[in-house]
C-alpha cells in the first residue's frame, strides 16, 4: 500500500483538495482532525492534559485557546504535551493504516499539515504539496473568523516555506486555478500512482 502525504502551508487549500482524493475512492487520514477527537469530551487526550494543564479542560473537553496558554512560548511545557499527545495521534494513524491494509486499499493519503516541519519525508511515500500564490494565501486566511495580521505573520514565520515545500514535494497540486483544474490534477496523480509499490508501510507496521 502506497502512503501519500499531503501537505501544504495555511491557507493553500490542503483541506479542499484531500476532499478530492477522497471523492476518487482513496482513504484519508486527517491528523488535525484526530486531534480534535482526541480533544473532544471522551477523547483520550482529556484527561492526561487536565492531569498535565490543570484548568485547559472546560466542560469535558480539552480548550485550546486555554492549552495554548500555557505552552506558547514554553519548551517545556510544549515538550510535554508531544509527549501525551503525539503516541495517541501515533496509535489512531497505525489503527488507521491497518484497517485500509486489510480492505486491501491500493493507496492512502495522510493529511499532514506540518509534513516538512517535523521530518515527515521518512513516513510517507509520495509528498504532495498543494500551492498557491502569496497574495492568495493571505487572502484566504485573512478571511478567516479571528485571524489578524499578527496572526497570520506569525504562523507564516513558523512554517516552511511554500518554494522549499515546492522544491520537496513529488507532486504539486495548484489551488489558484479553479476547483475544476485542482479535481484534474489529482485525478493525474492517482494515475500516475496507480500500481506504484509503497516501501514505508512495511517500516511502520513491522
Amino acid at each position: 500500500m502506497l502512503l501519500i502525504g499531503l501537505t501544504g502551508s495555511i491557507g493553500m487549500g490542503k483541506s479542499e483538495t484531500a476532499k478530492m482524493f477522497a471523492a476518487e475512492g482513496v482513504p484519508v487520514y486527517d491528523a488535525d482532525a484526530e486531534v480534535h477527537k482526541l480533544y473532544a469530551p471522551g477523547g483520550a487526550a482529556v484527561a492526561p492534559l487536565e492531569e498535565a494543564f490543570p484548568g485547559v479542560v472546560k466542560d469535558g473537553a480539552v480548550d485550546r485557546t486555554l492549552l495554548s496558554k500555557e505552552v506558547i512560548g514554553k519548551p517545556d511545557a510544549l515538550k510535554k504535551l508531544e509527549s501525551i499527545v503525539h503516541p495517541l495521534v501515533g496509535q489512531a494513524n497505525r489503527a488507521f493504516l491497518e484497517n485500509a491494509a486489510k480492505e486491501g486499499a491500493e493507496m492512502v493519503l495522510l493529511d499532514i499539515p506540518l509534513l516538512f516541519e517535523t521530518g515527515g519525508r521518512e513516513r510517507v511515500d509520495v509528498i504532495v504539496v498543494v500551492s498557491a500564490p502569496y497574495e492568495l494565501q493571505r487572502e484566504r486566511v485573512l478571511a478567516r473568523p479571528d485571524m489578524t495580521e499578527e496572526k497570520f505573520e506569525e504562523i507564516f514565520a513558523k512554517q516552511v516555506s511554500d518554494a522549499d515545500k515546492r522544491a520537496g514535494a513529488d507532486y504539486i497540486v495548484e489551488s489558484d486555478k479553479g476547483l475544476e483544474h485542482a479535481r484534474a490534477q489529482v485525478r493525474e496523480i492517482i494515475a500516475d500512482l496507480k500500481g506504484r509499490e509503497g516501501e514505508v508501510l512495511k517500516k511502520l507496521l513491522g
